[in-house]
């Protein structure tokens, strides 16, 4: 164990009496985070910062898995919920302020015409199968990319323990862009088909025409398609990758940033799928959560003025050139690069000199968090990684890459990794 993260060690061990992995998200427990070797609790963040209980401050590029598009902590945001706490956070008839927030996800999303709140993005994609299913009086659901922990999505992955055999048979996964396979699917399910629930984009662009290929697909086999637009939405482009890319699903599923870092999700499409919410049960204390709803009310409106987006592919821009310039200047090419939008970038690592992409990737994750930068397999942007938040980032990178090839080179790499590499919990993107 190194002495940095000596609290963080016993705050797990007294975590793991009350809580299984001793926390509330698989992506924040120790499952991606070596015990000893890594930051396991924080104590709070501000802008582009993080720190952990042993004090230890981070420039954090998982921004709370996603869901922070400005920054943590900001304070024209805080002001307004602060605000609202005098009010309460929560009454017994609903608030106009659903209305008001709905209204504007109407405006700045291409496929809503009529919205429902939740606060997970589970609960937004359960909702969207549901409904698909209640209008299509249909039970199979064709699946693309990460859903969420509910039976009808993850008894379709590696883990399924607990799913019942006879719900993980009515879900089917496809790849990304691969049009063939969904037709393939389309046809040895012929007229079994609910939806076609995908992440619009990840890893990768999609190829042309293939999205629009997934609507019409849809729509000449009977079935709904949903774009699950969780992280995609409100930051890729205001109004989701469905705007980016100028296709429109028949529903979409939203949440992660939509409110900087409160907990909301939304579930949103065409008004005669949509009122069927008035026929299936879906139905939750908090989904009209005041606090929430403050705090989206102000995203959105920064949205309405297209005071975002922008920010966020630009921030992301430069800081890809920049990453991107250390690599070639290390002649690491063939270890990492770099996919997926300026605004959401993945790391895809490749085995070298007989080390497993694996090993490498724990001991760039190792030293970078040795060195003050958090991230786990991506860069989730926010408007606060400008300045010197970005300037860090690009001289830790620059170090530990340099770092790396000289461990890859001499074959120390091993000697160096001070923990057992972590194999990915679910393996989906």
């Amino acid at each position: 164990m190194l002495e940095r993260y000596r609290k963080s060690v016993g705050h797990l061990h007294r975590a793991e009496l009350v809580i299984p992995l001793g926390s509330q998200t698989f992506s924040k427990s120790r499952a991606q985070f070596n015990v000893g070797y890594a930051p396991l609790y924080a104590s709070q963040a501000r802008g582009a910062y993080l720190w952990d209980v042993d004090g230890n401050m981070y420039v954090d590029l998982i921004n709370n898995l996603a869901s922070v598009t400005l920054g943590y902590s900001w304070k024209q945001q805080n002001r307004l919920v602060a605000k609202q706490l005098r009010y309460s956070t929560g009454m017994s008839l609903p608030s106009k302020l659903e209305a008001e927030v709905a209204e504007k996800i109407v405006d700045l999303v291409p496929s809503a015409e009529m919205i429902r709140f939740a606060k997970n993005g589970t609960d937004a994609t359960s909702a969207a199968i549901r409904l698909s299913r209640a209008y299509t009086g249909r039970d199979h659901v064709i699946v693309c990319g990460y859903h969420g922990w509910q039976d009808w999505f993850i008894g379709s992955t590696n883990r399924n323990k607990g799913v019942p055999e006879v719900s993980q048979r009515l879900t089917h996964p496809f790849s990304y862009n691969d049009i063939s396979g969904l037709k393939s699917l389309f046809q040895e399910y012929s007229g079994q088909i609910a939806c076609v629930i995908l992440e619009p984009m990840s890893r990768e662009y999609p190829n042309a025409e293939f999205l629009q290929d997934v609507v019409s697909m849809c729509e000449s086999e009977g079935a709904i398609c949903v774009f699950d637009e969780t992280i995609t939405g409100f930051r890729l482009s205001r109004g989701g990758a469905q705007e980016l890319f100028g296709v429109k699903p028949h529903l979409s599923t939203f949440g992660k940033g939509i409110a900087n870092g409160y907990p909301l999700s939304v579930v949103c499409g065409r008004r005669e799928i949509m009122a069927e919410m008035e026929n299936i049960f879906f139905s939750g204390t908090f989904g009209g959560e005041l606090l929430s709803l403050v705090a989206a009310n102000f995203v959105l409106d920064m949205h309405l003025k297209d005071s975002i987006c922008p920010g966020l592919e630009t921030i992301g821009l430069e800081l890809l050139s920049r990453l991107s310039r250390v690599i070639e200047e290390a002649n690491m090419e063939r270890v990492l690069e770099f996919s997926g939008h300026p605004s959401w970038t993945f790391y895809n690592w490749s085995d070298s000199n007989g080390f497993s992409a694996n090993e490498i990737r724990s001991f760039f994750l190792q030293e970078m968090y040795r060195h003050g930068v958090l991230l786990l397999g991506t860069n989730n942007i926010s408007l606060s990684h400008r300045g010197s938040a970005a300037k860090k980032i690009v001289k830790v990178f620059e170090l530990v890459m340099h770092e790396l090839r000289a461990s890859l080179e001499n074959g120390s790499l091993s000697d160096k990794l001070l923990s057992k590499p972590l194999d990915p919990v679910l393996k989906i993107r």
